[in-house]
């Protein structure tokens, strides 16, 4: 497993590079929802005070910088780019939160919990509206009116494929019929939506070959399905002290990858156990571990990290599809790795 010091070189600068576009964009916010946008980010504290905490790994807005380095772009156009798929990403995490009744995010209060459910949808509608602010900075970069375009039409299709993929994972936790094949395509839209736009973004800032563009955003499409299985197994098999929750994903009763998995294919008394679980209104104390040893015994694991391989290799294989020098391909593909490797 990969640890956190093992992350990917490229990472590091990409990273703080989003990172000041990023509050450059926020600073055009109003001051009040700017510091709960800051809070969000790990930038500033409840009270507004600066502050360095944990803030993601900016895994999505790096993967389009990679990818408009490897067709031969400039990463310095790209960045309002990288910035905006950000913020479109971290928008999405503030409305989850409400939705999920989740308590924390990164070790620390959630917005929601802090400022209240309706000043949490304000905030995060308001990173939605900077993330298209951000779009718009490309024309500082020298990019033209018509690409912007549609780089805003690109962003604004993955948007409504990922609100339809949390319509799914929302209605899924009261439904004991979800099926693999329902997990998938909720998957694809939630989460693999926004990493085929950021990679597809990315190429196509640095090179508007349709085929390439095309390759880039089926490398990031199944490269997410790999992230969202990855989520999976660790939110159930994670090590808390690595991920910061332990079987997180059983006491929420998210009908993940390997939940769907057992809920399809266990039989008899395990099923009957299974089922009863997930009608409840929560999963605690031995519950929790009744549910894990159930899954355990079906395999539901070992299924899900196969299948999270084979998505990693067709990820893989898009890049062969690519046509491009190995060199240009090799940050993404150190990228695609870790994401496949993480215990984080």
């Amino acid at each position: 497993m990969v640890k956190e010091h093992e992350l990917p070189s490229s990472f590091a600068s990409y990273r703080d590079t989003v990172i000041v576009e990023s509050k450059k964009i926020i600073d055009s916010c109003p001051p009040a929802l700017g510091n709960i946008l800051r809070y969000h980010m790990g930038w500033r504290d409840e009270h507004g005070h600066f502050c360095r905490k944990e803030s993601g790994k900016f895994i999505r807005s790096i993967l389009c910088l990679l990818s408009c380095r490897a067709v031969g772009g400039d990463t310095s156009q790209a960045i309002p780019a990288a910035a905006a798929i950000e913020l479109m990403h971290n928008f999405s995490l503030i409305h989850d939160d409400i939705e999920d009744t989740s308590y924390e995010r990164h070790h620390r209060p959630t917005v929601w919990k802090l400022w209240g459910e309706s000043q949490a949808i304000n905030a995060g509608d308001a990173m939605f509206a900077l993330a298209y602010s951000g779009l718009l900075r490309l024309k500082e970069k020298g990019i033209a009116a018509g690409d912007i375009v549609n780089c805003i039409k690109m962003l604004s299709e993955a948007c409504l494929e990922l609100c339809e993929g949390q319509y799914l994972d929302v209605e899924y936790e009261n439904r004991l019929d979800v099926t693999v094949e329902d997990y998938l395509d909720m998957a694809a839209k939630k989460t693999a939506a926004l990493f085929a736009v950021a990679t597809s973004l990315g190429a196509y800032l640095g090179n508007e070959d349709s085929k390439l563009v095309a390759s880039f955003r089926s490398f990031g499409g199944e490269l997410g399905m790999v992230f969202q299985i990855h989520d999976d197994i660790l939110g159930i098999w994670g090590a808390e002290e690595s991920v910061g929750k332990s079987a997180g994903d059983v006491c929420q009763r998210k009908k993940t990858l390997p939940v769907a998995y057992g809920l399809q294919n266990s039989k008899g008394t395990a099923r009957k156990r299974l089922r009863k679980r997930y009608s409840q209104e929560s999963i605690e104390g031995e519950d929790i571990k009744e549910v894990t040893k159930i899954l355990d015994d079906l395999g539901a694991r070992n299924y899900a990290e196969n299948l999270a391989e084979q998505y990693y290799y067709r990820a893989l294989a898009h890049l062969e599809a690519s046509c491009l020098d190995t060199s240009s391909v090799a940050p993404l593909k150190e990228a695609a790795g870790f994401l496949f490797k993480r215990d984080f």
